[in-house]
């Protein structure tokens, strides 16, 4: 199949933002992923064979983050049926298009723990809050995929080295990763109609102030 023949959003994700007339991005202009996008071709455990079903769910994935992310308009959004999508995690509540641009991804996915409450926080307190902790950003790639479409499958490892201050902990400097399992279901047409993600959030916020208080937070 030729690429003009792959639906968009299970392309290259950076097919996806160049196909940017008219969108409402949230900072005003067009994300820059040159950064990560290194990182990942030089530190990912994985390198799949385009086409394949683990490329395939990290680029429909990679772009359902940048979406939620940057696009202000779901009706713009390639990555979901909006109608019908719902995401939530470690069986907590279910949350649609509009809740995540609303309150962020940060904010449903971490809930309310001891060191990050998402009731404090709004989407741009949220994102500036990791953003700092990861300086050079939070990377995200499929190690593997265990079933096909209509239901796929897969885990997934995000990582990134903890070089800011987080909520008035000193960094780190030091590699973090988080790995988990999600459940994903696509429609006919490749989009996302329900995504859920398992893995252990308060390891990973754990670390993020295992570098105890910053002198002038003390």
């Amino acid at each position: 199949m030729s690429e003009e023949n792959i639906p968009i959003q299970i392309q290259d994700r950076d097919n996806v933002l160049a196909a940017d007339d008219g969108i409402e991005w949230r900072y005003g202009k067009r994300p820059d992923y040159s950064g990560t996008n290194k990182t990942l071709r030089v530190q990912s455990e994985k390198h799949h064979p385009t086409g394949s079903l683990e490329a395939i769910a990290q680029n429909l994935v990679r772009t359902f983050e940048m979406e939620a992310t940057y696009k202000l308009n779901p009706n713009q959004w390639t990555s979901v049926d909006i109608d019908q999508f719902r995401m939530r995690t470690n069986h907590g509540p279910e949350y649609t298009v509009q809740d995540i641009i609303e309150r962020g991804t940060y904010n449903l996915f971490l809930g309310e723990t001891p060191v990050y409450s998402s009731k404090a926080e709004d989407f741009e307190s949220g994102a500036a809050s990791f953003m700092n902790a990861f300086k050079t950003g939070f990377v995200w790639e499929v190690i593997e995929a265990y079933s096909g479409p209509p239901r796929v499958i897969f885990k997934w490892r995000h990582w990134g080295t903890h070089q800011g201050e987080f909520k008035g902990h000193a960094p780190t400097n030091k590699l973090i990763e988080v790995y988990g399992i999600t459940i994903a279901d696509v429609n006919a047409d490749l989009k996302l109609t329900y995504v859920e993600h398992f893995f252990d959030n308060s390891q990973f916020l754990e670390k993020l102030v295992s570098g105890g208080k910053c002198p002038m937070h003390s």
